[in-house]
């Protein structure tokens, strides 16, 4: 099922609500959330038993509206938007927060605070920036360094906002855990000569965050 909400904060809900937990995911900085990454990730997590809730922030729903490109809202506007998302969730059942790229970014900011008095679970980064492409040195690791919340990074191995040879010299919290997607870019889209295809890298990324939601529900 894959659900359009008439909701002010455009959404998209794949999956059934007797699901054990939902997955509130955000979309990137420039790709809304029916791109299709985001929907091969929602379509393929609620094909596994998951509730996938997929919400637009408020400058790509007017950019969708105009069609005109817009820069992504201010950083307190973005988690603002995703605090109301995750408060109309977990009151329902368990919640895992997370997105692509700069969503998944907003969800490792809010994650400590809103594990402290929210049901929600963990946290899980769809290829995170950890710095802008070409600027190696403006990291966004720093909350990363302490986080106590669960959170599992998928990376692609030559992503540029975080190559595996630099995420490694990183400090992150234990909480953190890296997988690495084979050759994958940002989007974890593998090199011709690797012998993996986009929907292969697609359809693993799916599984260790199926089973990352699995140990959180089990521990």
């Amino acid at each position: 099922m894959n659900k359009l909400s008439m909701d002010p904060t455009p959404r998209l809900v794949n999956g059934s609500s007797a699901a054990p937990a939902t997955l509130l995911l955000a979309h990137g900085a420039g790709a809304a959330m029916d791109s299709p990454f985001m929907t091969a990730m929602a379509s393929g997590l609620a094909e596994v038993g998951w509730r996938v809730v997929r919400f637009e922030f408020s400058y790509m729903a007017k950019q969708r509206i105009s069609g005109k490109r817009s820069p992504p809202d201010r950083m307190p506007k973005l988690k603002q938007v995703f605090l109301e998302q995750v408060e109309s969730e977990a009151a329902l059942r368990p919640v895992i927060i997370g997105g692509k790229s700069m969503g998944g970014r907003v969800a490792s900011l809010l994650a400590d605070e809103l594990s402290a008095k929210m049901n929600v679970l963990g946290c899980i980064c769809l290829g995170y920036p950890f710095h802008p492409l070409g600027k190696p040195q403006q990291l966004r690791t720093e909350h990363l360094a302490v986080q106590k919340t669960p959170t599992l990074i998928l990376q692609g191995e030559r992503d540029g906002m975080g190559r595996q040879d630099e995420v490694e010299t990183y400090t992150l919290s234990p909480m953190v855990s890296l997988q690495w997607m084979p050759a994958g870019d940002h989007s974890f889209k593998p090199t011709r000569n690797s012998g993996l295809t986009e929907t292969e890298n697609w359809t693993a990324a799916v599984t260790h965050s199926s089973n990352f939601c699995k140990r959180l529900l089990s521990s």
